[in-house]
């Protein structure tokens, strides 16, 4: 190789290396959360401060716009064919796909997040948001064949999965106490700021 050739090569070499390191370290970083589930500390103004499940104190600064919705518990028997719901599964022994929670959404919510997608509310959980096209009660609760674009599930409900609903809020149900799940985001400056709040109404923790 003329040696002219072979000096600018060289340095392509070196920047293809320091890339390919960087996009490793990246890789190795763990995501950053994108919600925070935990029970309310305190309101002041504009900044929610939250204990999450976890412990960590979280502080988080609501936009102005902040949408707040309510979470209320509901009957399983609720839950009709039509209904456009979102659970959270894992794998059973069986293959089977339990159901960890259920929501189910308004009609005004319908089609909210179609399809079904890795969740992180339990180690091999997947969240899916689909359309009841059956339902068989069993004697170990309903198993819910559940549709979306591009693909279905059977999902297993127990009597024991929780079964919830949306129902309206505002900023005065966010009080110390309150169980929530607020969805974040990282600003530049490090801080964290939510667009987004569930909470559960008269205690309730929503499960999701």
């Amino acid at each position: 190789m003329p040696a002219r050739r072979f000096q600018f090569v060289r340095p392509l070499v070196a920047v293809a290396m320091v890339a390919g390191s960087t996009l490793y370290a990246i890789a190795q970083q763990p995501p950053t959360p994108t919600r925070v589930r935990g029970t309310i500390e305190a309101v002041d103004g504009d900044v929610l401060a939250v204990k999450s499940r976890g412990g960590e104190d979280v502080r988080l600064n609501m936009t102005r716009d902040v949408n707040v919705v309510g979470i209320s518990k509901i009957a399983l028997s609720d839950i009709k064919v039509g209904s456009f719901i979102g659970t959270t599964t894992v794998p059973g022994p069986d293959g089977s796909q339990n159901a960890v929670e259920v929501h189910v959404f308004p009609e005004n919510m319908r089609g909210t997040g179609e399809g079904s997608r890795p969740y992180d509310l339990r180690p091999n959980s997947t969240m899916t948001n689909a359309t009841v096209a059956d339902s068989v009660v069993g004697n170990d609760g309903h198993t819910l064949t559940i549709k979306y674009r591009g693909g279905e599930k059977k999902v297993v409900v127990s009597p024991e999965t929780p079964v919830v609903t949306y129902v309206p809020a505002d900023k005065s149900d966010l009080k110390p106490g309150a169980k929530v799940i607020a969805f974040m985001k990282k600003l530049p400056d490090g801080s964290l700021e939510t667009s987004r709040v569930s909470v559960g109404r008269d205690g309730l923790t929503p499960p999701m």
